[in-house]
């Protein structure tokens, strides 16, 4: 004997798989950040240095590149302070 299940019939789901956020990420050079930022490489070290910038992660020998994530949190985060340095 067959089941028949209609469109309407809730089917249990399959169990959603955890997201690792870094899959969706990508590396950006130090070419492309300084170009999406508009920062100069001595900038963008120095800032690095007071922690106001993030750091790069290492790909092995001398090769660096940041988390694309992190740059757009930090320019959202410039984007947001915006407002807040204009009442202060």
């Amino acid at each position: 004997m067959h089941t028949v299940l209609s469109a309407n019939s809730s089917a249990p789901a399959a169990p959603a798989l955890p997201v690792n956020p870094v899959l969706n990420d990508r590396f950006l050079r130090l070419p492309e950040v300084m170009h999406v930022c508009g920062l100069s490489r001595s900038t963008i070290y120095d800032l690095i240095s007071r922690n106001a910038f993030p750091a790069q992660v290492s790909l092995g020998g001398k090769n660096v590149a940041w988390l694309a994530s992190e740059i757009s949190v930090w320019m959202s985060d410039r984007i947001a302070a915006r407002g807040q340095e204009r009442t202060a």
